[in-house]
């Protein structure tokens, strides 16, 4: 770990000037950045990272893409046609596009892809459910052809989540989607340098010559053209926030992810930096319990822990007094959806004393079951949020085994069914994009269907049927009351518990202009 008193040393010494290093950043064409983490998995539809999200987004493209209003535009497409019954998609590609090994993306890469990656993403299954079958017209042409209408075809191939629907070759979209890649090759505006990636310390991508952007609308989000003004751009891994920040201050990188909060004033008060706040939909927090065992098989265990918790006291352990940088008082959909609401939310706003939450967890009948906790010790705010919601549970008189360990432990644990003595987890602590918990169609954490749902294994009919419905309905208002049904049903059956929602920072040099909202984006961006 750095030492801080460092970083103050460097800060002081040349908080105004530009260093050697940052004038030869400036005059080429090359962007450093600092990611969160390193990019373990290369493979876009293998897993949820959101690491590989980003990495995802540089190397690939999309059919459809999103733009800053969250309305799916074509991407790789010219066009799209939809039959009066709603039951037949044409989807017709723009001319011209290739993959990074040479070859013109054709209808029937695409075909596989979509296939592939409907097998991995909670949307993509519901599409792939509602596809009686998909197929290449010609080389440039697909169709699909629905058992059901399905009006959002258009925004679920647009997802901006993890897993990405990333159009790759079909030699490669043939790997089942539970066998990771062997290759990277795309069609998007960076190609991925196999050569230069070094394991846990660098990933380097360079422009792709032949990538056609599109030829008309405005850069937005994921949509519109993708406009390249680096010739490559450097993702280097650093081993803490600290060391990351010491090297932005110090001219050797420009730009660093999600920059400790404890370190945010120093970056304020250098004029050569600027901190971003990129994604209006910010990220939300969420204990995530085990269904299967003991005590949260429970549904009156989960209620009562549920009214236990303040949001508030989550926040501020998570990311600082800071207002500006999270949010309370949020639901099961991101904030800034059409389908939020206030349904149900009594619990949440107006949560009960702990006093209150314990008689209520002993006329839910809890006999001091152990409660495992695993609390990830290598993110600060992960970390943070464990250690709160271990102290609420205990005031609570639950009976709590907190277990520090690594992600990667945890990643590992989590897929464990059996019970807490046999090395099973009682709940864990994750933040997902507001992108990913938009609506029921794409939120992981929401789906129902026990054995087949995510870490944690609920079940659900009732939400299972109000998605259904709503992935069926075409009116936005009807949506609405659904939305507002599955919140109610949620905050009763307690698939997750949420925590607030975060609003996580990219601190830049000041040069670098016309950043495009989302999460870290690589294109349009340019150095003045």
């Amino acid at each position: 770990m750095i030492d801080r008193r460092t970083i103050l040393r460097v800060a002081a010494a040349a908080p105004l000037l530009p260093a050697p290093g940052i004038v030869a950043a400036q005059a080429s064409r090359v962007l450093k950045h600092v990611p969160l983490t390193d990019v373990t998995v290369l493979d876009p539809v293998w897993t949820t990272a959101y690491i590989t999200r980003d990495h995802a987004a540089m190397v690939y493209d999309t059919l459809f893409a999103l733009d800053a209003e969250f309305r799916p535009q074509p991407q790789m497409l010219a066009g799209h046609t939809v039959s009066e019954d709603g039951l037949r998609w044409t989807l017709t590609l723009r001319p011209g596009l290739r993959f990074h090994d040479g070859e013109p993306v054709l209808a029937k890469d695409c075909v596989a892809s979509v296939a592939r990656w409907c097998q991995r993403d909670s949307f993509g299954q519901a599409l792939w459910a509602a596809t009686d079958e998909l197929a290449a017209v010609d080389d440039t042409t697909m169709a699909f052809r629905l058992k059901r209408p399905f009006p959002r075809l258009a925004f679920c191939l647009a997802r901006s989540g993890a897993p990405y629907p990333a159009m790759m070759p079909e030699r490669l979209a043939r790997t089942s989607a539970f066998t990771q890649v062997s290759e990277v090759c795309g069609s998007g505006p960076y190609r991925f340098k196999a050569d230069e990636r070094l394991t846990g310390a660098r990933v380097v991508y360079e422009r792709f010559a032949d990538y056609r952007p599109r030829e008309s609308g405005t850069p937005s989000f994921t949509a519109g053209p993708k406009i390249v003004h680096f010739d490559r751009v450097e993702w280097l891994v650093q081993p803490d926030g600290g060391t990351a920040v010491n090297a932005l201050l110090a001219g050797e990188v420009d730009m660093v992810a999600n920059p400790p909060s404890d370190l945010m004033p120093l970056i304020q008060r250098n004029r050569n930096l600027r901190i971003h706040h990129l994604d209006p939909l910010g990220n939300l927090a969420l204990m995530r319990v085990n269904h299967l065992h003991a005590p949260f098989n429970n549904p009156g265990v989960r209620r009562a822990v549920l009214s236990a918790v303040h949001q508030d006291q989550f926040m501020q352990a998570m990311m600082g007094q800071d207002r500006t940088l999270w949010r309370d008082g949020v639901g099961i959909f991101a904030p800034a959806s059409p389908m939020a609401s206030d349904a149900g939310m009594e619990v949440l706003r107006q949560p009960k004393s702990f006093d209150e939450a314990k008689r209520a967890l002993e006329a839910a009948g809890y006999r001091g079951e152990r409660a495992a906790i695993m609390v990830s010790t290598d993110s600060p705010k992960l970390m943070a949020i464990g250690e709160v919601a271990s102290d609420m549970m205990r005031r609570i008189g639950m009976n709590v085994d907190q277990l520090t360990m690594d992600w990667g432990s945890v990643i590992q644990r989590r897929a464990k069914k059996e019970p807490v003595d046999q090395g099973g987890w009682s709940a864990f602590f994750t933040t997902f994009s507001g992108s990913d918990m938009f609506d029921p169609a794409g939120h992981l954490a929401l789906r129902g269907t026990g054995d087949r749902a995510w870490f944690g294994w609920p079940t659900s009919e009732r939400i299972e049927t109000l998605r259904t419905g709503w992935l069926e309905s075409g009116d936005e208002a009807q949506q609405k009351r659904i939305c507002e049904d599955i919140q109610r049903e949620a905050l009763q059956s307690v698939p997750f518990m949420p925590l607030g929602q975060v609003f996580y920072s990219t601190a830049a040099r000041r040069n670098l202009t016309d950043m495009l909202s989302g999460f870290n984006i690589f294109w349009n961006m340019r150095r003045s």
